[in-house]
Parts: C-alpha cells; structure tokens; sequence
C-alpha cells in the first residue's frame, strides 16, 4: 500500500532544471495563444468575414452543397425527386414571405433565404391563392358596381379563374425560364456573372406575388385611388425584391445589357400588375352601366314584341 505521502500535489522543477539534470531530455513546448498575435488576427479576421457573410447571406457552406446534392440524388422520373422540392418547414415560407414583402437593401433574397432549400410549395400555393382572390374579387367588385339596378341579374364568372390561373401561372413558370436561360447564355461570356439555378428563379418569383394577394383584396373597393394606392405599393415592393436578386447577376455584363435586363423583368412585373387590374376590376363598368336595353337590341326585336 503506497505511502501518504506519495498521494500528494508535488512541485515539479522548472525546465533548466531537468534539461541541467538530463540533457538528453525532450521537451515540448505549449505556446501561449496570446504569443502569435498576427495568427490570432488572422483567424479572428476570419471569423469577423465569416459573420458578415452570414448577416449578408454570402454563405455558401458545404451543408448547402450537401441539400443540394441530396435534393439531386433521386431520379427526375421518380415520386421522391419532385417530393422533395416540397419539402419545407414552414417557418421557413414564413421567413421567405416576410422577406419578400420587406426587402432589405444590401440583402440578396436567393442568398439569404432561397440557395438553402429552395422549394416549389410556396410558390405554388402562393399562385394559386393569389388566382383565387383576383377571381373572386373580380366577381364581388363586379356584384357592387351593378348593385341596386334593376336590370341587373348576377351571374359567377368562372371564366375568371381560368384567365386569372393562365396569366398567373406564365408569369411564375415562362419568364423564370426565359431569364435563366439569358443568364446561363450571358454566363458562358462573362465568367464574373452570378449564376441562379432554375429552381431558386421560380422560387423568387412565387414569392414576390404574394404582396399581390392582400393588394387584391383592396381593389373589391369602388374606388380608383385606393385600387392604384394599393397596386403601386404592391409592385414597389414586390419589384424591389426581383430588382435587387437579379442586378448582382448582370451588373457585371455590358452597361446597356445589364440595363435591359433589369428594365425586362421590372416591365413584365408591372405588366402583370396593371394588366390583372385593368382586366378583373374595370372601372368603366362603374361609369357606364348598362341600359334596360339599347338600340341595337330593339332593332332585332320581333313585331309582335314591339306591338305589344
């Protein structure tokens, strides 16, 4: 059984010491991290970097090229490859939604909340709501023009949802397309241009028309200023979101191409816009309601129908 003694904390020499006592002795030198400031400022330069891509959305960690992959790995022909561009939390749509009706200078939306996981339930459900209010908005503001004339029988305009998912679903789908293969194009001659995949377009797109859906719901009121109050605030914020996403990405290019680009996709925006409005809330149907019946309409009346 070992002493007491043996038990106990024992001071241990210095190294001149031991290194006096044995020359042949191998030490090992644990260095003060304090001791290489030029290495600490570098790593902590590093991480200073590192933050801000975080905060600006300029990460593109290897657990970002890992979803990509695993988002790839199925076959395009099988149930599971579509699934998982479905799959989403969905405090992520939320953090996406908000993104789109508040955008932030400086702050890239594909970068800061799409490269992640980008996915395809948002945008879908988002067109397709947005389809539904323009249609039936259209049909109630319609019902409060006429309301009060005699003459005046209400009768569902189905047609509407079928013009409405038309015009919605182009827009989400073909341009998307359109300005990726542009920019795949302008890519191959300009190295420096920022690339998007197809799926992160269509993403940013479905969700730059959510804003859409409670401007939709403002124009069932009859009156002008409110419905372009409304359509102008929504296009201002919506197109800001397209705007800022889509310049990194040619202002490397020729002056004048950047230019159009930009021009291209924020005309369409406020085509779509202007054009649903125009379309499903006419207001020349408030200044100008139709008569009991009109010239033309007598004209083709029978004899008997006049005589009597």
């Amino acid at each position: 059984m070992a002493a007491v003694d043996d038990l106990q904390f024992q001071e241990f020499d210095d190294a001149e010491n031991l290194l006096a006592a044995n020359r042949d002795a191998v030490t090992v030198s644990i260095g003060d991290p304090s001791s290489n400031p030029q290495k600490q400022r570098r790593v902590t330069g590093a991480t200073q970097r590192g933050e801000d891509d975080d905060l600006l959305g300029n990460d593109d960690s290897d657990k970002t090229e890992l979803l990509a992959g695993q988002k790839k790995s199925a076959p395009f022909w099988t149930f599971e490859y579509y699934q998982t561009f479905f799959d989403v939390e969905t405090h992520q749509v939320l953090d996406r939604i908000k993104g789109s009706i508040l955008p932030w200078p400086g702050k890239n939306f594909v970068r800061l909340y799409i490269r992640s996981n980008p996915d395809l339930y948002g945008p879908f459900w988002i067109c397709a709501t947005l389809v539904f209010a323009i249609a039936i908005s259209g049909n109630i503001s319609s019902f409060l023009v006429h309301l009060g004339l005699p003459q005046y029988h209400y009768v569902p305009e189905f047609r509407k949802v079928t013009i409405a998912a038309t015009a919605i679903y182009s827009y989400a789908w073909l341009v998307p397309l359109a300005l990726w293969g542009f920019l795949t194009w302008r890519n191959s001659k300009v190295m420096s241009i920022v690339s998007y995949s197809f799926l992160e377009i269509v993403c940013v797109y479905g969700y730059s028309l959510f804003i859409y859906i409670p401007a939709a719901v403002l124009w069932i009121i009859p009156s002008e200023p409110v419905r372009w109050l409304s359509i102008v605030v929504a296009m201002c914020l919506s197109g800001s979101v397209l705007v800022m996403t889509f310049w990194p990405a040619v202002r490397d290019d020729h002056h004048r191409i950047a230019l159009a680009t930009i021009s291209a996709i924020a005309a369409l925006h406020v085509l779509l816009a202007v054009g649903c409005k125009e379309y499903f809330f006419d207001s020349r149907e408030a200044e100008h309601p139709p008569g009991p019946v009109d010239s033309v309409a007598a004209d083709k009346m029978s004899p008997t129908m006049k005589t009597n």
